[in-house]
């Protein structure tokens, strides 16, 4: 599905490309006519999205199961700012009458990519907290995780928390992807109001702030190792080092 009003994705095998919008329930019909289940993936923090009108054209549409990606930040910021359009909109999945699985992943390590200017031209990674460790999750894990809540009954109605099997810090993973490259790099730590206007480049304010809260002082819940996505997958999650000599090539 694609917001674009004029070049849909690529057709392929076994897709079927419409152009919608979430903040636009109405269009979500095409998209939705012959599906029984639906993965809700939303932009930014979710502000923009109508969760219960959403949701009530998927029922009317025939899904009969959603799973949701959330934030771990709902669980343990509750009432922040940054984070209450997505607690709403977890708030208006489990009221949906459909079945429904919800997704808290952490920060992922994909976050990194972020970094490959940097590396690419000066060897250099420009970061804040260099020794606040966080378990982050690798992209294909919670992709893997999705696709079983979505086919398989026994997931519904659980929350599951997804993190990596350990947790790093930035200086750590600048090693990792140094390690993947075979190249030394150099690690320079930035201030907080660095990092804050790096980020208002990319996101709101109540996000940037949200976020900055959870990189520099975590909660014990944050820090912690999940089980959720061995539980789910049967097997171990991937590690950061796992995910930099996957992707070596973005900081070449």
């Amino acid at each position: 599905m694609s917001r674009g009003r004029s070049s849909p994705l690529p057709a392929g095998h076994g897709v079927r490309p419409v152009v919608a919008d979430l903040a636009d329930p109405a269009t979500l019909r095409p998209a939705l006519e012959g599906a029984d289940a639906l993965f809700l993936l939303v932009s930014g923090a979710g502000a923009h999205v109508d969760g219960p009108r959403v949701l009530a054209n998927a029922g009317e549409a025939g899904v009969r199961r959603v799973v949701l990606l959330s934030s771990q930040a709902v669980s343990t910021r509750p009432g922040s700012v940054s984070h209450a359009p997505l607690a709403a909109l977890e708030e208006a999945v489990r009221n949906s009458g459909l079945e429904w699985t919800i997704l808290r992943p952490g920060g992922f390590h994909s976050n990194a990519a972020a970094w490959a200017p940097g590396i690419r031209s000066g060897k250099t990674v420009f970061a804040p907290f260099g020794d606040v460790g966080l378990p982050s999750v690798d992209p294909r894990d919670i992709a893997e995780v999705a696709a079983a809540c979505l086919v398989e009954g026994r997931h519904s109605g659980r929350t599951y928390t997804l993190t990596g099997p350990a947790a790093t810090t930035p200086r750590e993973r600048v090693e990792a992807i140094a390690g993947a490259l075979g190249a030394p790099l150099s690690y320079v730590e930035v201030t907080r109001d660095q990092a804050r206007e790096q980020m208002l480049q990319m996101m709101p304010e109540p996000v940037a702030e949200g976020t900055l809260s959870i990189l520099a002082e975590p909660t014990p819940e944050e820090v912690a190792v999940s089980p959720d996505v061995e539980r789910v997958l049967g097997r171990a999650p991937l590690s950061f080092r796992d995910w930099a000599e996957q992707h070596a090539d973005l900081f070449r």
